[in-house]
């Protein structure tokens, strides 16, 4: 378990801004009471409480399984991917959501992409290839994926047109 370097650190805040923007600044800033930080291990990122990572530290590298929350994972190529562990933190400081009618959440859990069908909300002024995460109608957030087209370009498709691509 260690902080991260420049370039890691540089790579995961991109990835986390393409889908919670300027609230990125929520997850780093907080009171000191509860401060929370980014470690490795393993090639996966976490987002733990300081608390516990002092905690942590206690217990040697082999046996250290996990701690706090996996935000996501380096591939061997050095690219970071968000896993779906962090949809609770991205849901909560989202920018942008998608709302997804009952008959669509089950293809969506299933890996299929949004077709405009299924789509029941969409946050205003969405840009294309932007992350959003993906909610039922419920509120319940699903999973996360990339805009395939724009708030205003979605009104002029047909049914079975994607909306939003599927990531986790």
């Amino acid at each position: 378990m260690r902080p991260l370097t420049e370039e890691e650190t540089k790579a995961v805040f991109e990835k986390l801004a393409n889908y919670i923007g300027k609230n990125l600044v929520h997850l780093i800033d907080r009171p000191e009471e509860d401060a929370h930080c980014f470690r490795l291990h393993k090639d996966r990122v976490y987002y733990l409480p300081v608390k516990t990572m002092h905690l942590a530290t206690s217990i040697s590298r082999p046996n250290l399984i996990s701690m706090g929350t996996c935000f996501g994972k380096f591939s061997k190529s050095g690219k970071f991917k968000l896993t779906i562990t962090c949809l609770d933190w991205l849901a909560k400081y989202a920018k942008y959501k998608v709302w997804v009618k009952p008959p669509g959440e089950l293809p969506f859990l299933y890996g299929n992409h949004v077709v405009k069908a299924h789509l029941g909300r969409i946050t205003e002024d969405t840009p294309e290839h932007q992350g959003v995460v993906v909610f039922s109608m419920a509120d319940v957030p699903l999973g996360f994926g990339v805009t395939a087209r724009s708030t205003v370009d979605t009104r002029k498709i047909g049914p079975t047109d994607l909306v939003v691509f599927h990531q986790a």
